[in-house]
């Protein structure tokens, strides 16, 4: 019997039977597009983070020297204590670091985490909620911060400790309106702060906004909320390729200030963009390791309805299994006529599932700010797990078809 006509046979039984294959491939079906969801959900978000929320976060070829590594939620007991003991980063650090690296492009201070939301007070209006950093001015140009209106926050302001702030762009507009915000004098903590720069919107991401913040000198800042312990040094290099020797320039000149000998561990963290994306994908790799297992279970469910409903067909069949034995069909081809089918089933969820979740995951791309991107593996896999499944659960029908005696099968009517 060739190939083509068992292919042909194997379609014509499907679609003779519509609604009983349906339901046989439902569980495949219904497991294979969650699978090809999830995974599209997942590797969008991983691109998304990498090419928005890393570079919003720590700037374009840039890089940081914390006291705290970003991957620490991961941390042992141990080693989170042992973080703790680290000393915090100080401007002095931000100075050795600076020396060190005469060919950046900028060195800059920042306050860390926790971030203080504070009420900002313009004449009647109060905006709640602001993001407040304190800043020394090359801060500004690791964050590609544009300025559409005033000034950036300048060395003096920042050796002087003005009360100025330089606002984002959502601040400007939800607490300013159609006024020009720089000159203008708002209330912060009770303290009095005159704008003088309106940043450039920087967008947003997931609908959670990169423009809903101040910023004042970090002198300024630490009078009215205190020195945090989690103060960060920026560094912006000219390229990408200068990131790497910036970072062991930095990383050799903070042992020195912190004397630490050659056996010693770092007591600071150095990471780039790269650092946030990492994270973010070891959060990630927790779903990864669900998804198999909840795949897993319907595939294996999917592969029992089929064979069950093979097993039925093998009954339903039994005289035209007689009847082909009795013209030559051979046990092999029996054989090869029932695996055809199961095979052909399990495919055809695989492709279906593979369909809705491509098409969910483009509905979730659309009616949601979730990115999704399906991949080509993930397609070619759930294809895989359909004809696996359909070899796997299709044998022991197809041989017990095969087995079949030709006498009897032509008596079973």
């Amino acid at each position: 019997m060739r190939f083509a006509d068992v292919l042909l046979t194997a379609f014509t039984q499907i679609r003779v039977s519509k609604l009983r294959s349906f339901f046989t491939l439902l569980g495949i079906v219904v497991s294979v597009a969650f699978l090809v969801a999830v995974v599209a959900i997942i590797q969008g978000m991983n691109a998304y983070v990498k090419e928005n929320i890393a570079d919003n976060m720590v700037g374009a070829n840039s890089f940081m020297v914390r006291r705290f590594p970003i991957q620490i939620g991961f941390m042992s007991d141990e080693d989170l204590e042992r973080a703790r003991r680290r000393p915090p980063i100080t401007t002095a650090d931000a100075d050795v670091v600076e020396a060190a690296l005469p060919n950046a492009l900028a060195v800059g201070l920042t306050s860390g985490w926790p971030t203080p939301r504070s009420d900002v007070v313009w004449r009647a209006r109060t905006l709640g909620s602001v993001l407040m950093f304190g800043i020394t001015p090359p801060y500004q140009t690791v964050q590609d911060y544009r300025f559409t209106a005033g000034q950036p926050i300048s060395d003096v302001d920042v050796r002087e400790r003005r009360a100025v702030i330089a606002v984002g762009a959502d601040v400007a507009k939800n607490l300013f309106g159609g006024v020009n915000p720089v000159g203008q004098t708002v209330r912060i903590r009770g303290q009095t702060f005159t704008v003088v720069g309106v940043i450039a919107p920087k967008g947003s991401v997931l609908g959670q906004s990169f423009d809903g913040f101040a910023l004042m000198p970090i002198t300024t800042f630490e009078s009215v909320y205190g020195r945090r312990q989690t103060t960060q040094i920026s560094v912006k290099m000219a390229t990408a390729q200068g990131i790497d020797a910036g970072m062991a320039q930095a990383e050799e000149a903070m042992r020195v200030a912190h004397h630490l000998r050659p056996s010693q561990p770092d007591d600071f963290s150095v990471e780039t963009s790269e650092a946030f994306v990492s994270f973010w994908k070891r959060l990630t790799a927790v779903l990864f390791a669900v998804v198999p297992a909840v795949v897993a279970i319907g595939i294996v469910v999917g592969g029992i309805v089929i064979m069950n409903i093979m097993l039925m067909a093998v009954r339903e069949r039994t005289f035209e299994i007689g009847l082909r034995k009795s013209v030559g069909a051979t046990q092999r081809d029996i054989r090869r006529q029932f695996l055809a089918e199961a095979v052909m089933l399990a495919t055809l969820g695989g492709a279906l599932g593979a369909g809705s979740g491509f098409a969910f995951a483009q509905a979730v791309t659309v009616l949601s700010p979730l990115p999704a991107r399906v991949t080509v593996w993930s397609v070619l896999l759930a294809l895989g797990l359909g004809a696996g499944v359909g070899v796997i659960f299709g044998v022991y029908p197809a041989a017990r078809a095969a087995r079949l005696d030709p006498v009897a099968a032509l008596h079973a009517e």
